[in-house]
């Protein structure tokens, strides 16, 4: 028979009137008495607390508890703490997620652990519901230090973006990018690599991701090693390939290439050329290929060399073009020796100039062809949509 101290019974008392704030009263039979005799009476309450306020179960409540250093010994301090977070805009739903991530906040000073940062948002622009919508997301950024991290972290991140509002908005985002060391370590890390101010402010608004990477450095060595140079744009877009494609499928879109003729070294000469060649996925490469190979009988090679012709749509750019590239050559009208890709990459005024309206006299049927295959493209695609 277990033998009750006052707390215990008082605790149990508690329990079982269901003083719920959050949740539905979860049933009394699985309250463990266990935690009345074997730990402290703090703990003991915290437990209770978050099994009958949060429906924590008797298993996950101690142990958040033990990992998080929750005690408190009357329900003054967390209905306190719940109070303060409604005040400031959380609903019951957005605290039942906030406090199962970071239940220590129940024990906490919100005036001195929580306050202050919210009055950082607020000064830079961030409205209330701004802030709710980042704390919900990242409950973590309330357990980093204002001073050590949060702000230095800001002042780097605007350093790039130069816009409170843009600052806030990658905030909104990614609200672990001032709860972690990753994003500012990295950014040193191009910063010192002499990736330029611009490039840096591109990548944080168009692929936050490159900054938690645990292995950045030796990515831009590897870039470095291959000749890339840090200073230019075409270095960003090389790193945001090698950081968003695994080593399994870098290898798949080789073998791809090398199925079509190319080599190791052509593959390696195509991502200098044009990074984003290797972020063509690899069901676009195989029909880009086989068009080229099989239905125009042209060499693959010559993509290696403009790795840009798998950044046009096949249907509205290539298959148009190289429609009137065809005729073109088969006419006599185009040198056989000039590029292929060319006019797959050029822009639309210089195409119609370059490859339709100089030919005069064939100039009508030239047009006629490339816009019947254009439309034929977007009679395709609308009935794609349907």
């Amino acid at each position: 028979m277990f033998k009750f101290n006052s707390f215990c019974h008082k605790t149990l008392i508690y329990y079982l009137n269901g003083l719920t704030l959050l949740s539905p009263n979860p049933n009394p039979l699985l309250f463990s008495l266990h935690f009345c005799t074997n730990t402290s009476d703090s703990t003991s309450f915290a437990v209770s607390y978050l099994i009958n306020n949060f429906g924590f179960s008797p298993k996950s409540a101690p142990k958040l508890c033990s990992t998080y250093n929750v005690r408190f010994k009357t329900a003054q301090k967390p209905d306190s703490v719940l109070n303060f977070f409604r005040n400031h805009g959380f609903s019951d739903t957005q605290l039942r997620h906030i406090i199962a991530k970071s239940p220590w906040l129940l024990s906490c000073n919100p005036s001195k652990r929580v306050l202050p940062k919210f009055e950082f948002f607020l000064s830079k622009g961030a409205s209330n519901s701004d802030i709710v919508n980042i704390v919900s997301k990242n409950p973590a950024v309330l357990s980093a230090s204002l001073e050590n991290r949060i702000v230095p972290a800001y002042e780097l991140v605007y350093r790039f973006l130069q816009s409170d509002k843009d600052t806030i908005a990658l905030l909104k985002y990614n609200p672990t990018i001032f709860g972690t060391s990753y994003v500012v370590d990295n950014i040193k890390v191009l910063t010192e690599s002499g990736v330029t101010d611009s490039n840096i402010a591109r990548s944080l608004r168009t692929w936050i991701k490159l900054f938690y990477r645990t292995d950045l450095h030796e990515l831009v060595e590897e870039l470095k090693d291959l000749g890339f140079d840090p200073s230019r744009s075409i270095f960003t877009i090389a790193l945001i390939a090698k950081t968003s494609i695994t080593k399994t499928l870098w290898k798949e879109k080789v073998d791809v290439f090398k199925k079509w003729g190319w080599s190791n070294e052509d593959a390696l000469k195509a991502f200098r050329k044009q990074p984003h060649c290797m972020l063509t996925s690899i069901d676009k490469i195989n029909l880009v290929m086989s068009y080229w190979v099989n239905q125009l009988g042209w060499d693959a090679l010559a993509i290696a060399k403009t790795p840009r012709v798998f950044g046009a749509s096949l249907e509205k750019t290539i298959i148009p073009r190289a429609s009137v590239v065809q005729y073109l050559l088969k006419k006599g009208l185009l040198n056989k020796e000039a590029s292929l890709t060319s006019p797959l990459v050029v822009t639309e005024k210089i195409f119609l100039d370059m490859y339709i309206n100089r030919f005069k006299e064939e100039s009508s049927y030239l047009l006629k062809l490339y816009e019947e295959k254009q439309n034929l493209a977007q009679t395709t695609e609308e009935t794609g949509m349907i």
